[in-house]
Order: C-alpha cells, then structure tokens, then sequence
C-alpha cells in the first residue's frame, strides 16, 4: 500500500502532466488558428455556459472553447487535442438544451469545440428529394424559418430550440414522434470527425440503405463519444395547411391513456398526442398566461394534419367519437393558428412550469421512461401515485403516443440530503418499473452522465461490454466526451 505522501507525490505529477497537456494544446491552437484567434474563448461566462446545460448533474466547465466556423478547424482540434500526453478531451456543444449533463465536462482541462456560433448555416436544399444539407450548429426554427418559402419543414420537435448537432447525438424526438419518428428517422447521412482527425461520411442520400454496417444509426444517439458530427443531411415533409388542435380532460390518467391506445389502433394519423396530469396542469395554469385555465385533472393534447379540410373533418369526427367513448370531458377544438401556437408553446414551457411550483433558485431531475404502448396506462399511473405518496412534487407528463413520459422533480439549493435521496428513490422506483414493463430508462433525452448507472440493468453486462469495444476501437484515446453513456 502507497504511504500518504507517496499517494500525494503521484497526484501532483498526474496533475502537472495534465496542466502541460493544457498548455501544449492551447498553444498549438492559438498557433492553428492565428489570423483567426476570436474563435478561441475563455471568457468565464462562456466557460460556465458550454459546461452545463440545462442539466441538474454536476459538472465542470472547460478549459477554452474553439468556436469553429469549418470542419478543417474540427479536424485540427481534434488532433491537436489526440497529440497530447496524455491526451485532451474534447466536449462537442451545440445550443446547450441538453437535460442529462452531455454537455458538462468531467475534466475541467476539456476544450468545447461549440457550432452554434459560426458553424451553422444551410447547405443546400433538395427540394424534390425532400431533403436539405445543414451544419451541426443551425437550430430548428433558424432551419425551419429558412425552408418555409421550399414548401417544406423539418418535422422533428423537441420543444427547445436545440442545434440540429445536438438533437443528432442524443437521437432526440418529441411532441411529433408518433406521425414523423424520432433523428434516426429523419436524418439520411452524417459526416463524423473521428478520433484520428480524419472525416467520414456514414448513411446516404437515400430513403433506403442497405450497405454494409449501419455506421449512421450508430453516430446518431452517440452523444459526442465516438467523433464530432460536422455535416447532417435530413429528411424533410410538406408544410400542412389543414391543422387542428385538440383538448380532452379525463378522470383518471389510465383513461386518457386508453384513448391513445384507441386512437392509435383505429389507425387515427395523430399529429402529436400528449398526456398530463392534473399536477402539470395545474402548473400549467399557474404558469401560462396565455392560455385559459383548465380543471387541474389529467388532460390529452392531440393535434390532427391533413392536406384537405375534409380529411381534417373526418379526422376531428372519429377522434370526438373515441375520445368521448373512452371518458373525456369538455373536448375543445381550435383550428385557429394563435391558439394552437399558444397551446403547444405552454406545453413546451412545462419543464419551467413544473420547477416553478417550488420558487427558489434551482433546476429540475427531469426522468425520461419509455414503455411499450400497452404498458403505458399502468406504469404512469403507478408513477403518479409513488409521487403523491412520496410527497414530493413532480407533474407527470409525456409523448402519449410512443409511451414516452417525463416527471419533473423540482429540486433547490436549499434542499436536505434526505429530500434529494427521496427524488432519487422515486427516480431509481421509475427506472424499475419501467424495465420490467419492457421499457428503457430514456426515450429521447440520452444517458450522458445522469442515466448511466442504469444501462447495465437495461441491457446486461454483455450488451455493455460490447458497446465499451465500440468506445474503444473508435476512440482510443477516449478523447471523446469521457465519462458519457459507458465508463471505460
């Protein structure tokens, strides 16, 4: 066994030779990148910024930020960064919307390589391949704002105005998922910087591709781990013209629940289909000021899209017709653009609502479940109820549709160790009756750092295994976002 002065020594070296590496990188870019040196930041506002998100876990905040304008500049940070000794790791950062601490270093000698300020434009639009070419750094509603004179629109819909990159990493989806899919779904090609600094292009400009391994689907929800996206071809949808709105209260969550699996075995082409609580409705109410209050009982939000004002009628018939034979209440329908924009931005503004029930400086454990659709009645309402005899705040809500759901579990600085270990019970209590209703512990937020205790219990050890080979053979020198998704 090391004496304590020996055990001291060695952590004193290991942290010399890591401020080195520091100081051996840092120089080299400012080197790289000398007739373009504003693109290296260290402002401490912006090292706090790229270093947490919108996440609760704890993390650390880099060292710089490259703020690159092309790929060339990705391919000399990363090998800059892979030259060290030992090496330097490399946060990729997008728009910062991220929930599960993927953006936060655990190394606070990290370099952000960040896209959303220069590395963010348009590339090129097909038009009649209904498919558009974009850096990683445009968000959605830049992108969405520069197609709308195409005709087209890019349909996956987070809620945040995330990086195009970022919803690519963690595989995001949302409110739409249940019409359009989720990133895999729509994104047709990426092209990835790997850890030997070299660009690849994985997937292809086609809707069907049956080449060889699935390199494509394996970077999309990779979280920045293995390599640093850099181009991302997309699948694009006509803009609609015929759209309504719908709201539905219930007595209970498993009849709102119910309705979604009727709506979706009648073959109804729901547009989104969301379901809340009467908790996050009452958030809801306390919250927007834009829309009327509603009775604080479980509601569902279903928006219907046809090409015609009659396909749009039968629609809304037969979902009054099931939602009314399946319990709802005081159904409303709203085909008029400001109420329907209004509606869907306070549902988006739920996160923020919920953390509002507790004022106070703080953020949110927000839980991600996913459940086979037959699944979804009993174990979100098994969830309400562990919170409401937990007693601890946390609406419930979700992408009915797909058997996604969300709780929010406000939590602030001034909380007791023994309140923050009851919203980790209540979290740890949902994983497990998530998987072993045959659901995973995240549908659509990603591991990152939060989730990743539970992935052997998802997938076992040898699934883990081989997903650690991957890390290994295409990051070596683990370069990429360390301490995400897989410990080494």
């Amino acid at each position: 066994m090391l004496c304590a002065a020996t055990s001291k020594m060695i952590l004193k070296h290991i942290t010399f030779t890591k401020r080195r590496s520091l100081a051996t990188v840092t120089n080299e870019l400012r080197r790289l990148f000398e007739s373009d040196p504003e693109i290296i930041d260290s402002n401490p506002y912006e090292l706090d910024r790229h270093g947490r998100g919108e996440s609760f876990h704890p993390s650390k905040p880099p060292s710089h930020i490259v703020h690159v304008r092309t790929t060339q500049q990705i391919q000399d940070v990363v090998k800059a960064c892979a030259s060290t000794s030992p090496p330097t790791p490399i946060v990729p950062f997008g728009a910062g919307t991220s929930l599960e601490g993927h953006v936060g270093s655990t190394n606070p000698d990290s370099i952000s390589i960040s896209t959303t300020k220069n590395f963010n434009q348009l590339v090129s639009v097909d038009p009649s391949s209904l498919q558009c070419t974009v850096q990683p750094g445009i968000t959605r509603h830049k992108l969405n704002h520069e197609l709308r004179a195409t005709g087209l629109q890019f349909m996956v819909d987070p809620g945040a105005d995330a990086s195009i990159g970022g919803m690519a990493a963690t595989n995001a989806s949302g409110t739409s998922a249940v019409k359009f899919g989720v990133m895999r779904d729509n994104v047709l090609q990426v092209k990835v910087v790997t850890s030997s600094g070299e660009e690849i292009t994985a997937g292809s400009k086609t809707f069907k591709n049956s080449a060889g391994y699935d390199l494509k689907n394996l970077f999309v929800g990779s979280e920045g781990t293995l390599g640093v996206i850099t181009e991302i071809t997309l699948r694009l949808h006509p803009i609609v013209d015929h759209i309504e709105s719908s709201v539905c209260a219930f007595q209970s969550l498993t009849q709102a629940c119910d309705a979604v699996v009727t709506l979706l075995s009648c073959g109804v082409p729901v547009a989104k289909c969301e379901v809340l609580d009467g908790p996050a409705i009452h958030a809801f109410n306390l919250y927007s000021k834009d829309v009327d209050d509603m009775t604080p009982q479980p509601h569902l939000f279903v928006e219907l899209q046809d090409i015609s004002e009659a396909g749009l009628a039968s629609q809304r018939n037969i979902v009054e017709e099931i939602l009314n034979d399946c319990g709802g209440t005081n159904i409303e329908f709203s085909a008029n653009p400001a109420v329907r924009k209004k509606l869907w931005a306070a549902r988006h503004d739920t996160y923020y609502a919920s953390c509002a029930l507790r004022p106070g400086e703080g953020m949110g454990i927000v839980t991600d479940a996913c459940v086979p659709l037959g699944q979804l009645a009993s174990v979100i309402a098994a969830t309400a109820e562990d919170i409401q005899t937990s007693e601890v705040i946390g609406p419930v809500f979700g992408h009915a549709g797909d058997g996604n759901f969300h709780c929010i579990l406000p939590v602030r600085d001034t909380d007791s160790e023994e309140y923050l270990q009851k919203l980790e019970d209540v979290n740890d209590r949902l994983i497990s009756r998530t998987l072993a209703a045959g659901g995973t512990c995240t549908g659509e937020h990603g591991v990152g750092s939060g989730k990743m205790k539970y992935l052997t219990t998802q997938y076992g050890e040898g699934a883990v295994d081989i997903m650690r080979a991957i890390k290994e053979s295409l990051d070596p020198k683990n370069i990429f976002n360390p301490g995400k998704i897989i410990t080494p």
